[in-house]
């Protein structure tokens, strides 16, 4: 699989709160995979740059050499393309985690997209909370 798009999404009810972070992974116009999970007690902004993390895993277990995210974070979007500085101690470790990983492909893009164009995304994250709060009663 050569270039893949991700959408991601990290949600936290609470904030910080019950956290989970969702991915849906398309190529070639097909979607390839989905991903939901539970991460625990965190803030939105850090459940967003998880999301990235494991996105960013994913598609280089698919084999992709070119990938394109599209995020409704508006901080994670604008850091990771360096128009905002990372001014949070919490977020620095994922930033760099992010920005280490997204040099590994040829070309990485990401990109803004309003919450409305997420909303898969955004459903797996949520599906990610409630399980995870199923399960830990």
């Amino acid at each position: 699989m050569n270039e893949l798009i991700l959408f991601i999404d990290g949600a936290s009810k609470g904030n910080p709160g019950h956290a989970g972070i969702g991915i849906r992974i398309e190529g070639e116009g097909k979607l390839l995979t989905e991903h939901c999970e539970y991460i625990g007690q965190a803030t939105n902004n850090v459940a967003e740059y998880r999301a990235l993390i494991k996105g960013l895993e994913l598609a280089a277990q698919f084999g992709a050499n070119r990938v394109t995210v599209f995020s409704d974070s508006e901080l994670v979007v604008r850091q990771m393309n360096g128009h905002y500085k990372v001014k949070s101690s919490a977020l620095w470790s994922l930033y760099q985690t992010a920005q280490m990983q997204s040099k590994t492909f040829d070309k990485f893009q990401i990109k803004h997209v309003r919450r409305e164009e997420n909303k898969k995304a955004d459903q797996l994250a949520n599906r990610g909370i409630k399980e995870g709060k199923t399960d830990r009663g």
